[in-house]
């Protein structure tokens, strides 16, 4: 009777240290897990403000770059402001010089002032010439969008086109002659003449150029687009 006793008691206590035993091991492997997580948010947290710390770098030192090439883009301003071919070549005396860059290059199509011109300035000021017609407003296609094409620096072509007539073949030539001295950058594409016994009338196709404005803005970068 008392082996038996022993024995029970035995085996009580071994199933007791199993029981303990597990509950240690499962509270160990509950720590692990819960250290692993925190330190893999810690990595997380610490490769982000890295990043964060570098883009930060990187605009400092972009704007340190700017504010250095502020005295010679200033001074470069000035030269342009007593450039004689600038100043002659003003629509208007009030102007500054740079207003013939941004003319000869304007930031948008502005098809209306470029009919203008043609119409007031190029054609318009030669006498004995008559416009037949004219079309600087761009042709849109079946997607919505404008006739004009991008060149590889950004610059966009616009298209636009007129005719004009005349009893004068030298009213013709000098309107080429206004064409090829004029500020605004075009080409001409196509040219036809066409002669009749009174008149001689010039068909042409050209393109004018402008560039689009750079727009600076402040972007927030999500959390999730991070790498």
């Amino acid at each position: 009777m008392a082996q038996k006793d022993v024995s029970a008691n035995k085996r009580q206590q071994i199933a007791k240290s199993s029981r303990m035993m597990f509950i240690w091991v499962a509270g160990a492997s509950v720590l692990v897990g819960f250290a692993a997580v925190i330190c893999w948010f810690l990595i997380q947290q610490i490769m982000f403000k890295e990043k964060v710390i570098t883009e930060k770098n990187k605009t400092v030192s972009t704007l340190q770059q700017n504010i250095k090439a502020v005295p010679k883009l200033s001074d470069n301003i000035r030269v342009l402001e007593t450039n004689v071919a600038l100043n002659s070549a003003k629509a208007n005396s009030n102007e500054k010089a740079l207003q013939v860059i941004l003319d000869a290059l304007p930031a948008d199509e502005n098809t209306l002032a470029l009919g203008a011109s043609l119409q007031t300035k190029l054609i318009g000021s030669g006498g004995n010439l008559t416009i037949d017609s004219l079309d600087a407003t761009p042709a849109v296609g079946a997607n919505g969008t404008a006739n004009s094409s991008t060149t590889s620096d950004g610059v966009q072509r616009m298209a636009f086109s007129f005719t004009v007539s005349s009893s004068d073949p030298n009213a013709i030539k000098d309107l080429l002659k206004r064409l090829e001295r004029s500020v605004r950058i075009m080409d001409i594409d196509t040219l036809r003449i066409e002669q009749s016994e009174t008149r001689m009338t010039m068909v042409v196709q050209a393109h004018a150029y402008y560039l689009p404005e750079k727009k600076i803005e402040l972007k927030k970068i999500p959390v999730g687009a991070r790498k």
